[in-house]
């Protein structure tokens, strides 16, 4: 249901006073600037035409600019008696204004309400009722946005912390690391509680972090920055066992997306050698979706199913992770 904001004008109405107005006069908007186009709605009290003997309000919308395309939709409503929007005498129309149709053209609804259906249902104790209208331009040629390059500027401010810039920096295996302390909180929960929280860390310039190597921190610091997909050429020479490395550590720093993000890769490139061991990852650092589908791709077939059954990989598994064995007995039949 669209709220208040979208309903541009609203005319608020004295029922006795427009009880004898003639049948074609009309109170209009003033002219109303949407979609970079100009629109002008009209309000006839008892009705448009003559034959309709002036029991019917009508609603009509007029596109004030001239020889210009558009397609707007004009939407209309009564509003009930205490300022709410009525969904029973509430209607909706888009139109095309294009160079076949002249800009004088109105359209709408001469039939859009009955007045005794006004004054029944609609008129306030002080003896108005109000039509609430609004218009909405399907622009046909929009202005091109550029995509979002917070990432990359971001990036260029890592490649800068090298010149001076950094708060804190990380030792890891000998290798340091600059950083940004408001940086790595507002991406890591962790990092906040280790970096702006009240562990020792907070007041350290310096801090050494120990089960993760250099080459995996570097790409995850880089995806904190850019929040960017690592690229093949940043996985080095084993992309498989970097990509559980980053696994790893997006559980350790609660990197959500780039927990995915590296599910995503592992899975693309499973196979019958590594959906074990894939599986076994995704059991330890708490991965539910690869580890739904790793379950799923042992009910492949009979042959890939034996074949994955004799890798070392699944003997792994099956000693350190027992309960796993009567996942797959239920769900493929292992």
């Amino acid at each position: 249901m669209l709220d208040y904001s979208y309903f541009t004008h609203q005319f608020k109405l004295s029922y006795s006073e427009t009880e004898n107005v003639a049948v074609g006069h009309k109170v209009c908007s003033e002219d109303i600037l949407a979609g970079g186009h100009l629109w002008r709605i009209e309000c006839y009290p008892r009705g448009r035409r003559e034959e309709d003997n002036g029991k019917w309000l009508s609603i009509l919308l007029r596109h004030v600019s001239e020889f210009r395309d558009a397609k707007a939709i004009f939407e209309a409503l009564v509003m009930d008696k205490d300022g709410a929007l009525s969904s029973s005498h509430r209607y909706r129309c888009v139109r095309d204004y294009g160079p076949h149709r002249g800009a004088a053209e109105s359209w709408g609804w001469k039939h859009f309400v009955q007045r005794r259906l006004l004054k029944s249902l609609y008129m306030t104790n002080s003896g108005s009722f109000t039509i609430a209208c609004g218009i909405k331009v399907i622009q046909k040629d929009p202005l091109d946005v550029p995509p979002s390059d917070i990432g990359s500027h971001l990036g260029r401010l890592l490649l800068d912390c090298t010149d001076g810039g950094s708060d804190v920096s990380f030792v890891v295996d000998g290798e340091k690391f600059p950083a940004h302390r408001a940086v790595l909180a507002a991406r890591s929960p962790v990092f906040k509680a280790q970096l702006l929280g009240s562990m020792a860390d907070a007041n350290m310039p310096s801090i050494t972090l120990h089960d993760i190597t250099p080459a995996t921190f570097k790409v995850m610091l880089c995806f904190m920055y850019t929040d960017a997909c690592p690229a093949d050429a940043e996985l080095g020479d084993s992309p498989y066992e970097m990509l559980q490395h980053l696994l790893i550590a997006a559980d350790r720093f609660a990197l959500d997306r780039l927990k995915l993000l590296c599910a995503s890769k592992l899975w693309d490139n499973v196979s019958v050698d590594t959906v074990a061991t894939t599986l076994m990852c995704a059991e330890i650092y708490n991965c539910p979706e690869l580890k739904k589908k790793c379950i799923g791709f042992f009910g492949e077939g009979k042959d890939f199913k034996t074949k994955a059954l004799l890798t070392d990989g699944f003997v792994q598994l099956a000693q350190q992770f027992p309960s796993i064995l009567d996942e797959l007995r239920d769900k493929v039949g292992a």
